[in-house]
């Protein structure tokens, strides 16, 4: 008996919406649509300016919410389009939204992750129920509510006879541990796409490097690197989550305040360097017998980052997940269908040894057509 979800995700690097309609069976799953939509550019300042806190937050924060539910409603037509299904053939949407804070234990000791949405408009203007707020019910339990797609990554990637990571290069990177007869690990290993881009975007006007052809451009900066690398998140063992709340613009100038003369390619080299340190720091150190390294995401599409990877790996096999069947761009998407599905049925969708919560939960809150 087959089943039809849709998966939304809008990430951190805030680059825009990708969108899948998946058919789940007792086979597996098939993606049966994807469609990616560009984040407009005012909304994407919204919700930069909403990751600090400022005036009128909670109105602006609203109005963002609404304009993102425009964004995914679109992204779902897209969807039925595509795949000539309607509305009524859909079982539901797992619509993750957009991050603006993420700082789980702190403060009394519970902390909290906002990401702004509004699952009921969403559910008002597709006619399909609607699957949100994946991250609390774990941070309430416990946890760090991140990473949550480790336990997607286990049942797609996962091999009995060999040692996989996988590792998501979006805004933020992080790594799900898969390595036969051991728990599975997931965390937070760094900044990736977020700073990187902003730099890019800053500094020549493009959203992002295209195959990291500017950082090509430049040189490393071992000073700079090794201050940034000094950060005490990367000291942490996991489970640990990070996000744009302390891996921004103004952590990034506070490193460099120190070296005024840096050109801003040779920055940009170095954000790169900082983001494959970060991980083969933890690869090495959480996952010493990896065999094969899955990345999906957007880093996934830059050649040179791709390269610099392999080349802090040399014992392991870098590779994208397309070559493991599922492209790099729609990896995200399908975990939230999968984790929008799990709800839907009421079974767990995190895992107690990635986010450190008190136990596997049922995540979410349903919205219903």
């Amino acid at each position: 008996m087959s089943e039809l979800y849709i998966g939304l995700m809008s990430g951190t690097s805030l680059d825009g919406v990708d969108g899948v309609l998946v058919n789940f069976d007792s086979a597996g799953f098939q993606v049966k649509a994807h469609h990616a939509h560009e984040m407009p550019s005012t909304l994407r300042q919204s919700f930069l300016s909403l990751n600090q806190s400022g005036d009128d937050e909670l109105h602006r924060g609203a109005l963002a919410a609404n304009a993102l539910v425009q964004v995914y409603s679109k992204v779902v037509q897209h969807l039925l389009k595509e795949s000539h299904f309607s509305a009524d053939k859909i079982k539901a949407i797992g619509a993750h939204g957009q991050t603006v804070r993420h700082q789980p234990r702190l403060h009394d000791g519970v902390g909290y992750t906002w990401q702004l949405n509004n699952p009921s408009l969403l559910a008002e203007l597709t006619s399909i129920s609607v699957v949100a707020d994946f991250r609390n019910r774990d941070i309430a339990a416990g946890g760090q509510g991140a990473p949550l797609v480790p336990a997607f990554h286990q049942s797609i990637f996962g091999n009995p006879q060999k040692s996989i990571c996988v590792l998501n290069l979006g805004g933020i990177s992080n790594i799900t541990t898969l390595i036969p007869q051991s728990q599975v690990l997931g965390f937070d290993c760094g900044p990736a796409n977020a700073l990187m881009d902003e730099w890019c975007f800053e500094h020549t006007q493009q959203s992002f490097d295209q195959n990291g052809n500017w950082t090509l451009q430049g040189t490393i900066h071992d000073q700079l690197l090794n201050k940034m690398l000094a950060d005490d998140f990367f000291q942490l063992a996991p489970p640990k989550s990070t996000g744009r709340d302390h891996f921004n613009r103004q952590w990034l100038m506070h490193h460099l305040k120190h070296f005024p003369s840096i050109q801003a390619v040779d920055v940009q080299a170095t954000l790169t360097a900082l983001t494959v340190q970060s991980i083969a720091q933890s690869t090495q150190q959480f996952a010493p017998s990896t065999q094969e390294l899955v990345v999906c995401g957007g880093g996934a599409l830059n050649t040179h980052l791709m390269r610099s990877l392999q080349n802090a790996l040399p014992s392991i096999q870098v590779i994208a997940s397309d070559q493991r069947g599922l492209p790099a761009m729609q990896v995200e998407a399908c975990a939230f269908a999968w984790l929008a599905r799990q709800t839907i049925l009421g079974l767990t969708g995190n895992l107690q040894s990635v986010t450190g919560a008190q136990g596997t939960r049922i995540l979410g809150a349903i919205y219903p057509a």
